[in-house]
């Protein structure tokens, strides 16, 4: 019953994850119009802190990779959708998941 419960909870992490790379990919190629100022100012914010850690493909010690984009190499995510990822949080928690505040939705 123990195995069952644990392998329930690594599926449910499992899609937890792949949601959220899909949400941090759509919200970077394809924001939606209300959105999308809020989710790029979150970007910028999250991309600074990022730009200056220790685990940024550009900044590891002795790190090569034949990738070329701007990476994390503790979660390997492209830092691009990453940080458009409102429901992802930084994996050393130098930056946490955030929601949309209503006052900043454009109404339509």
């Amino acid at each position: 019953m123990l195995i069952k419960v644990k392998s329930l909870i690594l599926d449910i992490n499992s899609i937890m994850k792949i949601n959220q790379i899909i949400e941090g990919w759509k919200n970077h190629l394809l924001p939606e119009e209300r959105t999308k100022a809020y989710i790029d100012d979150i970007s910028l914010e999250r991309l600074a802190i990022c730009n200056e850690c220790e685990e940024h493909s550009s900044n590891k010690e002795g790190y090569t990779s034949l990738r070329i984009d701007a990476h994390c190499t503790n979660c390997g995510c492209t830092l691009s959708a990453k940080t458009k990822c409102l429901t992802c949080e930084c994996p050393l928690k130098k930056w946490m998941a955030t929601e949309i505040p209503t006052e900043d939705v454009k109404t339509t």
